[in-house]
């Protein structure tokens, strides 16, 4: 049993849990406290420094993995959201690391529920190329080719008729304009058939909270590569926080990452 704690910071709420990497099974009850008002780097940075004091994580050898909602390139904090704009640029590894005095491993939280549902979830036994996308506020998205992580890819912002495709797609659209799930469908069909265009995937996987009702809207779509919900829902980003602490990808050990 190899053990690892995931820590998953969204805008709304801080989750967390610690996880046998070995099996993909959390051992410890998940934690969930909310994210500070504004999400100001050191407010949330106290957050996560409770959130392990919770779990009564007292081994400093025990890897720690987190997820967080910016394009992250070598540790900094490249965007933010949903948390405050002075995340972006920020050293937020660095940060985290001197707060918690151990090394950590800094994650996207749509890589971090992709690398989940790969090694644990929907695309365990897919080969070649597995697209996921969560459906929420935004939409958020994962590459993963023959278990490897191709990080940062943000195919919500991708410019479909005119729109960033999230603005029209994402289930916030849904809500915010009371679509019928037929005519959120439609969008959802012309934003996975672009998609498939351009990356020709074996597999698409969709998740968020909206994924509990894929019965509604998933069938609508005519693609040609299977497009399927996802398994591991709220514990994704925990899960694969804490596997890629413990077992990073290709290119971020190629780094001594």
């Amino acid at each position: 049993m190899t053990l690892a704690v995931g820590i998953d910071i969204g805008g709304t709420g801080i989750k967390g849990g610690i996880v046998d990497v070995d099996s993909g099974e959390r051992i410890s009850d998940r934690i969930k406290i909310s994210t500070p008002s504004g999400g100001e780097p050191d407010a949330i940075v106290d957050c996560v420094l409770d959130l392990i004091t919770q779990l009564g994580v007292d081994d400093d050898r025990m890897p720690v993995g987190v997820c967080f909602p910016a394009i992250v390139l070598h540790g900094r904090t490249m965007s933010a959201a949903n948390v405050s704009k002075r995340w972006i640029g920020l050293n937020a590894e660095k940060l985290f690391e001197k707060a918690l005095g151990r090394d950590i491993h800094f994650v996207n939280d749509a890589d971090a529920a992709g690398v989940a549902e790969a090694r644990y979830g929907a695309a365990q036994h897919e080969d070649g190329l597995v697209i996921m996308t969560t459906l929420g506020t935004g939409i958020g998205s994962a590459l993963i080719h023959n278990g490897v992580l191709v990080p940062n890819a943000e195919l919500g912002h991708l410019e479909i008729d005119g729109y960033d495709a999230e603005s029209r797609a994402a289930n916030s659209a849904r809500e915010n304009e009371k679509l019928s799930w037929a005519e959120w469908a439609e969008r959802l069909q012309r934003f996975y058939s672009h998609v498939e265009f351009l990356f020709s995937p074996d597999l698409f996987i969709v998740g968020g909270g909206v994924s509990k009702y894929y019965e509604e809207f998933l069938p609508l779509l005519k693609l040609r590569a299977p497009i399927v919900p996802a398994e591991l829902r709220n514990n994704a980003g925990i899960l694969g926080a804490a596997a890629l602490a413990v077992r990073p990808t290709a290119e971020q050990q190629a780094h001594g990452r």
